[in-house]
């Protein structure tokens, strides 16, 4: 779900419908929007303190995923579209989840997904234009000042 401006609203809808965030500790660093979120298990690293690691609180995992999501897109796509953004974070994320079993398994893995589904051009563009639709019409979230 593309987020054109990161607000403490808008994040804490995205964590409400994706997250099991009632059992999930979640786990960031002290950028204010986070603070405002208000899920019981929350953790911060400070980071401006020199704070990476505190036992198993971390945001390593994170940082390392957008880091090779970010080379992918500007070293293999160079640019994304932003009605296919979501396709290109679930074939980041698919390679992320299955990263530690072997390229064979990973390939059949993929395969079988595919398998009943048929993918024309005429229909890739129908998707993608009704998703930019809904992107559009979407409510816009409101912004949240925070006192720093």
């Amino acid at each position: 779900m593309p987020m054109p401006r990161v607000t403490a609203d808008n994040l804490w809808q995205a964590i409400d419908r994706n997250v099991a965030h009632k059992m999930s500790l979640i786990v960031t660093d002290e950028a204010t929007t986070y603070g405002a979120i208000g899920v019981p298990h929350h953790q911060t690293v400070k980071h401006r303190d020199g704070e990476y690691v505190r036992g198993a609180i971390h945001t390593n995992t994170v940082e390392g995923f957008f880091s090779i999501l970010k080379r992918g897109i500007n070293g293999v796509y160079h640019h994304v579209s932003e009605g296919h953004l979501n396709r290109y974070c679930d074939e980041f994320a698919f390679g992320d989840e299955n990263r530690k079993i072997s390229n064979g398994a990973r390939a059949t893995a993929l395969v079988g997904m595919a398998e009943g589904k048929r993918l024309t051009f005429s229909n890739q563009q129908a998707l993608a234009k009704a998703e930019r639709e809904k992107f559009r019409q979407a409510p816009r979230p409101r912004q949240i000042k925070l006192g720093l």
